[in-house]
């Protein structure tokens, strides 16, 4: 894997509003590349379109919808933007209980964010970089998609689900394209803050995770298509 970061590349990430997606953003912005992101809030959208103008652009999408996320992709694809980076980060976890305790509410939330709104992303987006025969889609998975801890059966459920679909994923792709289920690391976020409490302040945040995070998935190609890799802190 290379490990140098090629300038004015064009990145989509998903769930830009906070944690991994906003700290990833801000990094990638100041290498000098061009953010396309999406996240439900709207007051946040509005507050990184005026922080980041033209040309990045961000717009209010929930990833569970469909419709919302083809409007997007075809939006942004009609005005020149075709990923060299689709990054899947939106995800959400269920309050920490067993699994016959989780309503069928927080449970089919999880898998709706954090496994079928990665396939609606890549629906409406990977057709262009397959016409194009280059790109790179990262699927957030965690530590929790390789292993499981009690209490968070849904979540695990979903991470191991994102492992599965990326490499099968990464079977289907022509030459030239990739593929990778990427574990962005143990980092201090909300997400992890319910799980966690006050310890998760033992782990770096997102803005010096993204430090390390940017280059690396920058420098993520062909070559690793299929890999299960992590984001070394």
């Amino acid at each position: 894997m290379k490990s140098t970061a090629v300038s004015g590349r064009q990145i989509v990430i998903t769930g830009v509003s906070r944690g991994l997606g906003r700290g990833l953003a801000a990094k990638l912005i100041e290498l000098g590349h061009t953010v396309q992101g999406c996240a439900r809030s709207a007051a946040t959208i509005a507050e990184l379109q005026a922080r980041w103008p033209a040309p990045h652009r961000f717009e209010v999408v929930d990833v569970i919808d469909d419709q919302q996320v083809a409007a997007w992709a075809r939006s942004c694809l009609a005005a020149g933007t075709v990923p060299d980076i689709l990054i899947n980060n939106a995800a959400v976890i269920h309050p920490s209980r067993p699994l016959w305790k989780l309503s069928e509410r927080e449970f089919g939330e999880v898998i709706d964010v954090n496994l079928k709104g990665v396939a609606n992303v890549i629906r409406h987006w990977l057709p262009a970089m397959i016409e194009r025969r280059r790109g790179v889609v990262v699927n957030f998975s965690s530590g929790w998609g390789r292993s499981t801890s009690p209490e968070v059966a849904g979540y695990c459920a979903s991470k191991w689900g994102i492992e599965g679909l990326t490499k099968a994923l990464a079977d289907e792709l022509p030459h030239g394209l990739a593929a990778v289920p990427l574990n962005p690391g143990v980092i201090d976020t909300d997400m992890l803050r319910s799980c966690f409490g006050d310890s998760a302040g033992d782990y770096p945040d997102a803005e010096s995770w993204a430090q390390s995070a940017a280059p690396f998935i920058l420098g993520l190609g062909p070559a690793d298509n299929g890999q299960s890799l992590t984001v070394p802190i």
